[in-house]
């Protein structure tokens, strides 16, 4: 099996990372395999469906791979921790994608590392097949996403509180897996040597034209701000909660990254939580952007020295960059909703229509989904939003503003931005608790229709609905530690 590697961040960052070897397992077996990504990887998908249980368990690892397990610091849940690092996964190398792109390969569950502090490092089979699930589910949204490649059982029990798991191991593709912690790891050591160094890699790989800029290292600051703004906007319209956006989980790179705890939500509603280790709501669905920015802040922090020597005008060099994340994510996010509602260009009054719109659904804790794909029939039926909003009358004022504003073909352009199927808890679970009884088939049929989330189908009505009443008042998610 031939993969092109060439591995730049080991090559050229040393002192980043540990070289590692994964753990043994007893008897690996691949359960799926994302032919589609695999192809787009330049890899021979049916080679792989023979021999990927032994690669991806890390028990064969192909030519030209180079183990490793990458340094990183990082704010949780707004504490600091100097030393995080790869504790349960091993980046076995790049590949360059058939676009030319750069792609990392990780392993994730593979076992402990010098970084695991005191954990085993594995994986158990329900947060592997979650991080597969919920990823393809953004990819088909169109979000910036880290896609899972394979999923391996190890063929050995893994101890958790709820007792012993099947243990399984997740093949992740990523852009990189630099995050804002990588800077924070070396800058929190005073190394600003190393964090120079991974600047400069972090341009090379992510934003090369930005190496010709009068002031490169303020320049990538702005990039990656635009990009993580960028990405949150896009979480919010699709009614995405992260769940743990600690900033060793933000990668510089734009990309959705660490599906642990993460949700959509269904009832609208700006504080729904459901992480379970989120105890104050940090990380609440409506809290999402002040995260972007205190993050950025962080980053900020770790730069700081890059973008002058003198103290006072890199703090305002800074300063400047991020006193604009705000209108950043706030235009990306105005841009959305306007294609979410059809609108024909752009008018001063779209974010009170937007917003007159969400005050309405909270008070009714409408389904965020489907009151979005209803606006569709709503172009023409005014009743179209009755059975989500339960009253629909007293909009009659917001359907006369908002139709005013509508595009020529509005409903097929609503229809195409806002989604009928998304990856809802419900669904997650029973697919999970199938896989753990030894069926894939309703995994199968929810990674299919998440595949393609805008295109209505017969005989998948039901993963369209909401959960039972209930349902998610008590629903909690965990990180898959």
């Amino acid at each position: 099996m031939t993969f092109r590697f060439d591995n730049s961040y080991a090559r050229e960052l040393e002192g980043f990372y540990v070289d590692w070897q994964a753990a043994p397992v007893p008897a690996p077996r691949l359960l799926r395999l994302n032919r589609d990504l695999a192809g787009d990887l330049g890899l021979d998908a049916d080679r792989l469906e023979a021999e990927g249980a032994a690669i991806f368990s890390g028990k064969r690892l192909p030519e030209g791979a180079h183990p490793l397990a990458q340094a990183y610091a990082g704010h949780q849940f707004g504490g600091f921790s100097p030393q995080l690092g790869d504790g349960r996964a091993l980046l076995i190398g790049e590949v360059t994608d058939r676009s030319g792109r750069r792609r990392d390969l990780q392993l994730k569950g593979s076992g402990r590392t010098p970084f695991s502090r005191g954990a085993d490092g594995k994986a158990t089979l329900g947060p592997v097949l979650r991080e597969y699930l919920v990823g393809e589910a953004m990819h088909g949204l169109g979000i910036p996403t880290t896609r899972a490649l394979a999923a391996v059982a190890t063929g050995e029990p893994v101890l958790r509180q709820a007792g012993e798991l099947p243990g399984a191991i997740l093949t992740r593709v990523a852009a990189s897996h630099i995050r804002v912690g990588t800077f924070q790891f070396f800058a929190a050591r005073s190394d600003m040597e190393r964090v120079r160094r991974l600047a400069d890699y972090a341009i090379a790989r992510h934003y090369p034209a930005l190496a010709e800029a009068s002031e490169p290292y303020l320049a990538f600051y702005e990039a990656v701000a635009d990009a993580q703004a960028d990405l949150v906007a896009r979480w919010m319209l699709v009614g995405f909660i992260h769940g743990v956006m600690n900033t060793d989980n933000m990668a510089i790179s734009g990309e959705t990254i660490d599906y642990g705890p993460c949700a959509f939500m269904e009832g609208f509603e700006p504080g729904t939580v459901f992480s379970s280790i989120d105890l104050q709501g940090r990380y609440a669905y409506g809290n999402q952007p002040f995260i972007l920015a205190w993050n950025l802040a962080r980053l900020g922090e770790a730069l700081l020295p890059l973008f002058d020597a003198d103290a006072g005008r890199a703090a305002e060099k800074a300063n400047a960059v991020l006193g604009t994340v705000g209108a950043r994510y706030q235009a990306r996010w105005l841009e959305g909703m306007r294609a979410k509602l059809g609108l024909a260009g752009a008018e001063e009054g779209d974010l009170s229509l937007a917003e007159d719109l969400l005050a309405a659904m909270q008070g009714a804790r409408a389904d965020w989904t489907l009151t979005f794909r209803r606006l569709a029939a709503a172009v023409t039926e005014d009743a179209a939003l009755r059975p989500v909003l339960q009253g629909p009358d007293t909009l009659q004022s917001w359907l006369s503003r908002w139709r005013r504003r509508l595009a020529p073909e509005a409903a097929r352009r609503i229809r195409a931005v806002n989604p009928i199927y998304i990856a809802r808890n419900h669904r997650v679970e029973e697919a999970l608790a199938a896989a753990h009884a030894g069926d894939l088939g309703p995994f199968d049929r929810l990674i299919g229709a998440l595949s393609d989330p805008f295109t209505e189908r017969a005989g998948l009505e039901d993963l369209a609905q909401p959960a039972p009443a209930g349902f998610n008042e008590g629903y909690r998610t965990f990180c898959g530690t």
